[in-house]
């Protein structure tokens, strides 16, 4: 499968605290404009345009009226409008809201588009831990049982809550199968599926678990982020609360590469990023990882590592950004790459900024500020 290169810079995606906002350029990337916000005032937790539709966008939502609910835009995202009947567990008879189990979907928090030979067919991760799936382009959602309903979900969604809730993301249906899928879930760990997400196993082996009593324990891990690199299908990289790993399938052992960052830096982090076309390559935004975990850059100096050898060793890229006092982090949907010949780099910060690279993370410079604290940053590639 070969890669397209995008001949555009692509328009930015962001969902904050407070709505939804848009940045665009005309010039290649030297300038952006900043449009918004789309419901201001409501959190997006996601916002996802179809790669297989350029005229669908989705965006995951909590707001203060509605709760936890999918606005969806069939045209590019000028307008939208709220699925008729958003992710939900299924009731108990004689409760109005709780579901089985007594769950109730308290947040949407992740959006994925599914395989190209389903061209309408979306997935969704909630908080507590939920699996659903459309089929209308986000209109109508239904619960994918063969995980909501597993007969070690309780036992894989133990662990409890992290301070932002329990919420399942990183969702990944591989291109080469539409059978072929991996979540995660924080904390909960992370599992595959074969047959479409009719039953899962565990896939955390050797993944560190310093916060656990049994170091070796199957599920019940944290990890903030899932990617399949486009680059080599078969190599998955995870930014986990316990190191950066990456796997090489058909293995199903993780392998810490998160150990030859420098030491001072550590390898604790949100966002995991590949390159569209280099399976070596990928970008990672390290935050301060000791005992009382602020959750802010290390030393108040920020900066994105990028690897160029599947994890062997790290370069510190920073060039433009703040040298000191810079006490923020990037979240795990927060951090993301175009296409272009010479890839851009994006990240949008929990101080309400985003940042741009358009040559792969040489130099940086602040394309908007002021924003609310931002959850997600994706692209939209322009046709």
């Amino acid at each position: 499968m070969v890669a397209k290169i995008a001949t555009a810079r692509p328009r930015l995606l962001i969902g904050t605290r407070k709505g939804a906002f848009f940045l665009d350029s005309s010039d290649n990337g030297q300038s952006w404009q900043l449009s918004g916000p789309e419901f201001l005032g409501h959190i997006i937790h996601h916002v996802v345009a179809d790669s297989r539709n350029a005229s669908v966008v989705l965006m995951a939502a909590k707001t203060g009226h509605l709760g936890p609910t999918v606005f969806r835009s069939l045209d590019g995202g000028a307008t939208w409008v709220e699925a008729s009947s958003p992710p939900a567990f299924p009731k108990v008879d004689g409760a109005e809201h709780v579901g089985e189990k007594g769950r109730a979907v308290n947040q949407v928090f992740w959006v994925t588009p599914g395989h190209a030979s389903e061209k309408s067919v979306w997935y969704a991760g909630t908080s507590p831990p939920g699996l659903f799936r459309s089929q209308d382009d986000g209109a109508t959602w239904e619960p994918v049982s063969g995980f909501n309903d597993a007969a070690d979900y309780d036992k894989w969604c133990a662990s409890g809550e992290t301070p932002g809730g329990q919420p399942l993301h990183s969702i990944i249906v591989d291109p080469r199968d539409c059978a072929h899928m991996y979540i995660s879930i924080s904390v909960g760990g992370t599992f595959e599926s074969e047959n479409k997400g009719s039953s899962w196993k565990p896939l955390n082996a050797k993944i560190a678990a310093e916060f656990m009593p049994d170091p070796d324990v199957e599920y019940g891990h944290d990890p903030h982020c899932l990617v399949q690199h486009p680059g080599d299908l078969d190599k998955l990289y995870q930014q986990n609360h316990c190191g950066i790993y990456r796997m090489d399938r058909p293995s199903r052992h993780w392998i810490r590469i998160g150990d030859n960052m420098p030491k001072e830096v550590g390898d604790i982090g949100f966002p995991m990023v590949p390159h569209p076309r280099d399976p070596e390559r990928v970008w990672v935004f390290p935050m301060d990882g000791t005992t009382v975990w602020p959750r802010t850059s290390p030393d108040g100096k920020p900066a994105v590592y990028g690897t160029e050898d599947s994890g062997n060793s790290w370069k510190r890229l920073d060039c433009g950004l703040p040298s000191e006092h810079g006490y923020f982090t990037v979240k795990r949907q927060c951090m993301t790459a175009d296409s272009c010949e010479k890839v851009g780099l994006y990240f949008g910060t929990t101080s309400g900024e985003v940042w741009a690279s358009i040559d792969e993370g040489q130099n940086w410079m602040c394309i908007a500020r002021y924003l609310p604290e931002i959850y997600s940053l994706t692209i939209q590639e322009k046709q």
